[in-house]
Parts: C-alpha cells; sequence; structure tokens
C-alpha cells in the first residue's frame, strides 16, 4: 500500500446509534474518548424474562428493532417506530410503548449492567435456515474492551473503508459503523485487516486498530427501507474468513478501534496511519 494512497483517506461519514440495535443518525462531527462515540449505544432494551440485552444479533426475536428510528435530541433520544408512534427516552411509559411493540416485557436501561450480555444467533445457520428459524445462539458479554456503561458489542469505534463496502456492494449503514473512511482509487477492500496495532490519525484524535471486525446476521437484515441483503455476510464469509479476537477464523469487514487520545473526528478529516 502506497504512502500516496494512505495520505488520501478522509472521513467520508460519521454515525452513532443512541439505542442499541435502532437504526442510527448520521452526524457532522463526533466526539470520542475512552468509552467511545459520544451518545452511541447510549440506550438499550433489557428484556425481562432473560434478563439479557436485546440486540437484532438475535434476528429472530429482535430484528424489529431495525425498523426504529433513533435521534438524539440534547439529553434524550427519540424514538420512532415504523408506523409512526413516537416516544423518548424519559418518557413515563416508554417502557410499556416498547414492550407492545417488541412483543415482549423489556426495560430500557442507560446504563450497561455488569456482565451485560446478548445472544448471538450463529450467521451461517440464520442465512441457511431463514430469521425465524431456531439456531445456535452462543451468549456473548457486551463491550469487554469498552470502559464506561455503553453499550457497545466489544470496542469504542468501529470504522469500514469505502473501498471494502464498494467490493461487497452495500451501504454502510447495515455494518453499522460510527467512522466511514474513504479511501483512494485501487486501495485494496479489506485492507482493514493489515490495520491491526497500527493507530490511525483522526483529525485531533488517535486510535488504534484492535482487529478485524467479526460480521453477524445483522447486515443482512431489513434496515428500514433497506431491503434485506444475503451478500452482507456471503461475501465477506466467502472472501475474508480471518483470525479475530482469538475466536477463530470469522467473516470480517471493518476494524475495531480503541480511542488513545480523546477529541472531535468532522466529516472531511484526514485520515493516517502511522
Amino acid at each position: 500500500m502506497s504512502v500516496e494512497a494512505v495520505e488520501h483517506m478522509r472521513v467520508e461519514r460519521l454515525y452513532r446509534y443512541p439505542v442499541k440495535s435502532m437504526l442510527g443518525e448520521s452526524v457532522e462531527s463526533l466526539f470520542v474518548n475512552a468509552g467511545g462515540a459520544e451518545g452511541d449505544r447510549q440506550f438499550a432494551l433489557i428484556d425481562d424474562a432473560s434478563g439479557r440485552v436485546a440486540s437484532a444479533k438475535q434476528a429472530r426475536l429482535w430484528r424489529g428493532l431495525l425498523s426504529c428510528g433513533a435521534v438524539t435530541e440534547d439529553r434524550r433520544v427519540r424514538i420512532l417506530m415504523p408506523d409512526g408512534n413516537m416516544t423518548t427516552t424519559d418518557e413515563d411509559d416508554v417502557d410499556d410503548r416498547l414492550s407492545r411493540f417488541v412483543g415482549r416485557s423489556v426495560r430500557l436501561a442507560d446504563s450497561r449492567p455488569a456482565g451485560a450480555s446478548i445472544e448471538r444467533a450463529d450467521p451461517d445457520q440464520v442465512l441457511d435456515m431463514g430469521v425465524d428459524a431456531e439456531v445456535d445462539a452462543p451468549i456473548l458479554e457486551l463491550a469487554l474492551a469498552t470502559p464506561g456503561n455503553s453499550f457497545t458489542d466489544l470496542a469504542p469505534v468501529h470504522a469500514i473503508t469505502t473501498a471494502t463496502l464498494e467490493h461487497i456492494g452495500v451501504e454502510a449503514a447495515r455494518y453499522r459503523p460510527n467512522l466511514v473512511i474513504a479511501t483512494p482509487p485501487g486501495y485494496p477492500a479489506y485492507a482493514e485487516n493489515g490495520w491491526t496495532d497500527q493507530i490511525l490519525s483522526v483529525g485531533g484524535t488517535r486510535l488504534r486498530a484492535m482487529g478485524p471486525t467479526p460480521r453477524c446476521a445483522i447486515p443482512t437484515l431489513e434496515h428500514g427501507q433497506l431491503p434485506r441483503a444475503p451478500h452482507a455476510l456471503r461475501t465477506p464469509a466467502a472472501e475474508n474468513r480471518v483470525e479475530a479476537f482469538g475466536l477463530g477464523p470469522l467473516p470480517c469487514a471493518g476494524a475495531y478501534l480503541q480511542v488513545l487520545s480523546e477529541g472531535t473526528m468532522q466529516i472531511g478529516d484526514l485520515v493516517s496511519l502511522d
């Protein structure tokens, strides 16, 4: 990879996802620190029956969350459901309204409980057997590499390049990144695999690449108006199964990042690799 190519990477888009597994919001700037992106995965639904965090990784139960929008408004978040009903995270009846929507008793939490976990349905089985099938669903403890209270899956920040997105042929929203990095022509897809332990300087921030991002069934599901897209998992599964976080070879796209120096990233910022 040439020095010139690396020097021509820039921030194309920035996202945060105020409620876990709901649609996110595109922003012009994003403050990040050791705990992740400000306002990102700030809230999550807790399933009263199991005590686990609701995640569309278990598509059979929670894929409907991807039809809901979540938008930050000062210190609260506005939640828009697909039938047009709206609530906010500070409404007295928000738990009841969300429980009716998902068809299960849930409560909205704004702080990650100790040992918080999700069910991660086997993505290959979901593709083969369908989203309503009973499939293997190992339990995944949340945010093992993220200090603080957010409901990230593992790491504070997730990034992906336009080269990878264009090669797979999917919208960035399907992979739910915080940071989309525009790359120059000829930049290789899946180059994020090779970033591990390198330092990314983005605006006034410095981030360490922790490793490639394992992919689950979520990118294949409907996201708001976006239809299902099985190739969002099938393509990296066929082309880019790599070792990830000691879990063995997994389909990967993008990179997880640790924040070394907090600051604000903005669209258009230069991205450099050290």
